[in-house]
């Protein structure tokens, strides 16, 4: 960490609190960043991270307590003001604008005349350096979740902030990227940056972070030098006790397969996507199958074939013995299928609507509908149902989707599908910035569904996640996909060679 000692703090927060309504989201927080210094900021699904980020970004207001910055106090009462002070964040949800260009979002952040040329060429120029290559003409509604998370921290470094707020960074990035990543960081921490860094993953906190502030239940209880503690007792401190370890049976894989994909094959949805290239595998009943990958490889359009957003012929994708290919959505969810989409606010949920009504998305009509009406007492009961099984922080059944935190929002959609005791079950990301103890229910959960019978595809770029998840891991890349290697004779390096180019 690159400081003078004599200057102030880059920022410093004294009592911050803020209620909505009944629920204290913060509660007197205080917390210090030097300059130079990478901060960890910790705490579980609900603990309060989002709501002290947004305060800092002026997003949202706080109910009391002061802000300091250089040491002076001040009123960061909306993000124009955070901008001007140097404050930039990168978003876990991200804000950006489908129908634009990437470079149409960045140049929407700056300041100055418009010139897309030179700006694009920026882009380039930044992207290649950084190893986190876009195309600054292609519209965001055609990049994969990985590459729009690119576009977020690229937009954040224009601005040559002097506190950069990361919020899940790494969750879909593969092995050698996250080092790219860290290196760019602590380069930036040594220019005398500060950054404000929020994660799930300990050991990425424990390598690259400076100091830690720990919440629980929207108040800080504990500061750690990351480097000197445990990740046990990181996770201790998070949850108040330590997470319990995953419980995961040896499987036994049906001799039919439940889903298989032969052969298949589909050209690019769009100019800048990426073609299948003949992928095929068998997904048997009672075990969990893993597609690792760099986000942009193919993930998004497998997703849709399987799924049947997109189709193909119909004897590329075989359910039950059973042609598909050619099947919608509805008709493979008739049959036992059930997705978990990578994309939350959107695609897995309508924002606007509230928890109850996004489980009538999925759920079956014999489920909720009687005589042709909606049975509302049957629907809020499986809501209910779901919250309290997964422990969704959130204010109701009746509370909108866009009111919980990316963590409480993935365990209830998680939940929703597992409800429904599918005969097959797809998933992409699961457990992308979900904490340590809610990763490891999801977890658990899947394993326990596996092994009660379901066949189970994750698709992730999360190498821990599919280590501990899966019986079998394959890798896609470029369209392209690996054979499937049973997880005992895989570790992360051969995974990452993979997933890099290595011969398939």
């Amino acid at each position: 960490m690159s400081a003078d000692p004599a200057a102030p703090p880059r920022l410093e927060l004294r009592g911050i609190s803020k209620s909505y309504g009944s629920l204290r989201a913060n509660d007197a927080i205080s917390l210090t960043i030097g300059r130079g210094e990478i901060h960890a900021l910790l705490g579980e699904n609900g603990a309060g991270k989002s709501t002290l980020m947004k305060i800092v970004n002026g997003a949202v207001t706080a109910d009391s307590g002061d802000i300091l910055w250089n040491g002076d106090k001040v009123a960061i009462n909306n993000p124009s003001v955070a901008q001007r002070l140097g404050i930039a964040m990168v978003h876990q949800h991200f804000a950006l604008f489908d129908q634009a260009t990437v470079a149409e979002n960045i140049a929407l952040s700056q300041s100055g005349p418009l010139r897309l040329r030179a700006l694009s060429a920026r882009i380039r120029e930044l992207s290649d350096h950084y190893g986190m290559p876009l195309d600054p003409d292609r519209a965001v509604r055609l990049l994969s979740v990985g590459e729009r998370q690119r576009v977020e921290i690229l937009r954040s470094l224009m601005g040559r902030p002097n506190l950069l707020i990361l919020d899940e960074p790494t969750a879909v990035l593969a092995p050698a990227a996250i080092s790219l990543l860290f290196d760019m960081l602590r380069r930036i921490a040594a220019e005398g940056c500060s950054i404000l860094y929020v994660s799930h993953k300990l050991e990425e906190i424990r390598s690259l972070c400076h100091s830690a502030t720990i919440l629980r239940g929207g108040r800080v209880v504990g500061t750690a030098d990351p480097a000197a503690t445990s990740t046990a007792e990181l996770a201790r401190m998070m949850v108040g006790s330590a997470p319990m370890p995953l419980s995961h049976p040896p499987g036994a894989a049906q001799d039919k397969p439940r889903l298989e994909a032969i052969g298949l094959s589909a050209p690019k949805a769009d100019p800048f996507g990426t073609a299948l290239d003949g992928v095929s595998f068998a997904l048997r009943g009672g075990e969990i199958l893993g597609i690792a990958g760099v986000s942009g490889n193919g993930q998004a359009e497998l997703m849709a074939l399987l799924g049947g957003e997109r189709l193909a012929a119909a004897d590329m994708i075989w359910l039950a013995g059973e042609p598909i290919g050619d099947l919608g959505v509805a008709e493979r969810r008739g049959c036992g299928m059930a997705v978990v989409p990578e994309e939350r606010l959107g695609q897995a949920t309508i924002p606007d609507m509230s928890l109850s009504d996004n489980v009538l998305l999925t759920g079956r009509v014999d489920q909720f509908v009687r005589h042709g009406l909606i049975d509302r007492i049957k629907v809020k009961t499986a809501a209910d149902r779901i919250i309290n099984r997964f422990a969704v922080a959130c204010g109701g059944a009746g509370a909108p989707a866009r009111s919980l935190s990316g963590g409480n929002l993935q365990k209830y959609i998680v939940g929703r599908e597992i409800a429904l005791a599918p005969a097959i079950l797809i998933l992409a990301q699961p457990t992308w910035g979900v904490d340590v103890a809610a990763a490891t229910f999801i977890r658990q959960s899947l394993i326990d569904l596996s092994r009660a019978g379901a066949a189970i595809l994750v698709i992730s770029e999360d190498l821990d996640e599919l280590l501990d998840l899966c019986d079998r891991i394959a890798v896609l890349q470029r369209g392209r996909l690996s054979k499937a290697e049973p997880n005992r004779a895989l570790d992360r390096e051969r995974i990452g060679l993979l997933m890099g180019g290595s011969t398939l």
